[in-house]
């Protein structure tokens, strides 16, 4: 199954990027073995237009473009459901044994997104309820993805407490 992340915005040279490409380099290795293959990543270019509502639209249609027919659509949104790693593996091996074409991340930009992607979305998922940077929740995405291949192969990585 492949796995995309749609994302608003570049990450800029940096630590948040050098650890995005680790865990991106660490799932194509480990995601061959249990049917995943490696995290494309798709930066989408910031809206330039004057209101909020235009820039959401114009960022959403380009998001919505990139999903392959087949997809399951996967929001990440401040006030999605919450998902424990377990959670999130047990959804993602059900999303690759039920034969889907790709799992589809989507990160909109600082306005968020158009409601009409939003009631698209198969699930709508937070990393808890603060506010994130965008650039952070890229990253804290590629490594719950990088979990979800260790547990899903039986590596050690993921120690539940």
């Amino acid at each position: 199954m492949r796995l995309i992340v749609a994302a608003v915005g570049r990450l800029k040279q940096g630590p948040e990027r050098e650890l995005a490409q680790r865990y991106r380099e660490r799932v194509a290795k480990a995601g061959r073995g249990v049917g995943l293959q490696e995290i494309e990543l798709v930066e989408i270019a910031e809206s330039r237009a004057a209101s909020a509502e235009r820039r959401r639209t114009e960022e959403s249609i380009a998001i919505a473009q990139l999903i392959p027919e087949g997809s399951v659509r996967i929001l990440l949104d401040g006030r999605g459901t919450d998902l424990s790693s377990v959670a999130f593996t047990t959804n993602l091996q059900r999303w690759r044994d039920d034969g889907r074409v790709a799992a589809a991340f989507l990160i909109g930009g600082p306005d968020g997104v158009a409601p009409s992607l939003r009631e698209d979305a198969d699930l709508c998922l937070a990393f808890g309820t603060a506010t994130w940077p965008h650039q952070l929740v890229r990253v804290m995405l590629l490594e719950q993805l990088y979990r979800a291949v260790t547990m899903l192969a039986g590596h050690p990585y993921h120690r539940a407490g």
